[in-house]
Parts: C-alpha cells; structure tokens; sequence
C-alpha cells in the first residue's frame, strides 16, 4: 500500500518562499526551488559561470595559494 502522504511529505510548499527562477512556490523537497527542473537550471548557470562569487584576485592571481 502506498500512502500518498508520506510519499509527497517534502511537497510542501515553502510559506512565503518563491522559487528564485520561476516564481511560483517553493517546495521544502527542492528548497529554494519548485522543482528538480528549476534546481537543474540554477545548477546549469553555476556551471556556464553565469554566476560568480565576488573576488580582489586578478586572473592567474597565486597570492592566495602561497604558505605565510
């Protein structure tokens, strides 16, 4: 016997969370996404370097490999 509760547990929505592509309600399953599809793009734009974390170091830049 499958119980549909239990198995749709973390489909849940998010109280007052969007998911940060689409808009539509974030689900605890995929937080902060609605979907594995949603979660998959912003995993993709990570990957293509659409994002990046904020850095002084220029390219080539070893300063911050060196031992003190």
């Amino acid at each position: 016997m499958t119980d549909k509760a239990s198995a749709s547990a973390d489909d849940v929505p998010m109280a007052g969370r969007r998911c940060l592509q689409c808009g539509k309600p974030a689900l605890y399953a995929y937080r902060p996404f609605c979907s594995k599809r949603c979660a998959d793009l912003d995993l993709g734009k990570w990957f293509a370097e659409d994002y990046r974390v904020p850095s002084d170091e220029e390219p080539g830049d070893d300063r911050a490999e060196e031992d003190p």
